[in-house]
């Protein structure tokens, strides 16, 4: 779908859109075989690999159930842990680079829509970074156009709106930085 990962408006009108809501309708799928009945670890990574189309290393953990609404943007790196009962609206593209921990409820959106009532219905969609050894806390959300930086920690319930340094903790709504991480 040209647009998605561009920041550009994409209109319920626009004519590749059907292309766009093929691909959500493959990701509930598979969401849907996730999130129902047991899987064990190795089931989990073959069903989150069928989702992203990439492969999945073995380290990756995943702790159903899981939202997404796309699920080919979605990137993990090694020693990615997701805990239940998150969602990734992954149309702008999230990366999880190695070591990120995300606590359960969170919340990772790059989909918005316009300010004009005339045009809400469409949605502009900017991409998600989650640098190295970052830690998300339980039902944190984290806007479009982020970048959390390499170390940080995003607090539980804040709600991020701006790039988060290196190396700091951020809390509240908007999250502001509350300190520093020395090692």
């Amino acid at each position: 779908m040209n647009g998605t990962l561009l920041g550009e408006v994409v209109s319920l009108q626009d004519p590749e859109f059907s292309k766009m809501a093929q691909a959500i309708d493959r990701a509930q799928q598979i969401i849907a075989k996730l999130n129902t009945g047991y899987h064990n670890a190795d089931e989990v990574r073959l069903l989150f690999g069928e989702l992203t189309g990439n492969d999945i290393d073995e380290s990756f953990e995943l702790l159903p159930p899981f939202y997404t609404d796309f699920g080919q943007n979605i990137k993990v790196g090694q020693d990615v842990f997701i805990n239940s009962g998150c969602t990734i609206m992954d149309r702008g593209g999230i990366t999880l680079e190695d070591h990120v921990l995300i606590a359960p409820k969170v919340n990772l959106v790059t989909t918005n829509h316009p300010i004009s009532p005339s045009n809400r219905r469409s949605t502009i969609s900017k991409p998600i970074y989650i640098k190295k050894r970052a830690w998300i806390g339980i039902a944190a959300t984290i806007m479009p156009g982020v970048t959390v930086g390499e170390n940080s920690i995003v607090s539980a319930g804040a709600v991020v709106t701006k790039d988060v340094p290196d190396n700091v903790i951020v809390a509240g709504v908007p999250a502001k930085v509350i300190k520093s991480i020395e090692e």
